[in-house]
């Protein structure tokens, strides 16, 4: 595993003390955002999780490795790259073997991160299913990887331009708690309101913890 996975020295040094680490996905650097707000949305994110007491592990891979705990050069190396892919579980191996740079997905983030042994991730939206899903099925990657890898996800529900009533039924049928934070309704990405009631929730991060 170290021949493809590079962890910081903070981020290291915060699991190895067992402080707090927040992973980060990276698409919205390379596909989101345009520049120069997608490594301003970055640092923004990093520093917040600071603020919060926690080490911020962004992660991507960069020329085939994969980086837990991107610093600012390297944020803005990823920023540069003329041609960055999207990586989601199923590419992520053959973008280590070909030496690719790209941003990590969801799903591939979350790979990721249970590599490195972190335990949260915090996103905006996650993926899940598209409109129009009976002619084309299509279905995000993340749902499924959401069923499979022990890494707790913060957002702020699925993408609102998706068919959230689908994305819902998809993940209890996958198996996958989904917990409102403070609200018994799924929020919808830009927005708190989604009119999906939550069948769970906690009232404060304790109790969203002991869960």
């Amino acid at each position: 595993m170290l021949k493809w996975i590079s962890i910081s020295a903070d981020v290291d040094s915060a699991l190895s003390e067992g402080r707090p680490v927040v992973a980060l996905e990276s698409t919205l650097i390379t596909h989101g955002l345009p520049h120069p707000e997608n490594y301003q949305c970055a640092i923004s994110a990093q520093d917040q999780v600071r603020a919060e007491g926690a080490v911020p592990a962004t992660i991507a891979v960069l020329a085939g490795r994969i980086r837990v705990g991107l610093d600012p050069s390297e944020i803005n190396q990823l920023v540069e790259t003329e041609e960055c892919h999207k990586l989601s579980r199923h590419d992520l191996a053959t973008a280590c073997a070909k030496g690719l740079t790209g941003g990590t997905t969801v799903a591939a983030t979350m790979i990721c991160a249970r590599m490195a042994g972190i335990r949260i991730f915090a996103t905006g939206g996650i993926g899940g299913v598209h409109r129009g899903w009976q002619n084309s099925f299509d279905i995000s990657a993340d749902l499924q990887e959401l069923s499979q890898t022990p890494v707790t996800v913060v957002c702020s529900g699925a993408k609102s331009l998706l068919d959230l009533p689908a994305t819902m039924e998809m993940l209890e049928t996958l198996g996958v708690p989904v917990v409102g934070l403070g609200t018994r309704e799924l929020p919808a990405f830009f927005s708190v309101e989604s009119g999906i009631p939550l069948h769970q929730w906690a009232d404060d991060i304790a109790e969203a913890a002991q869960i």
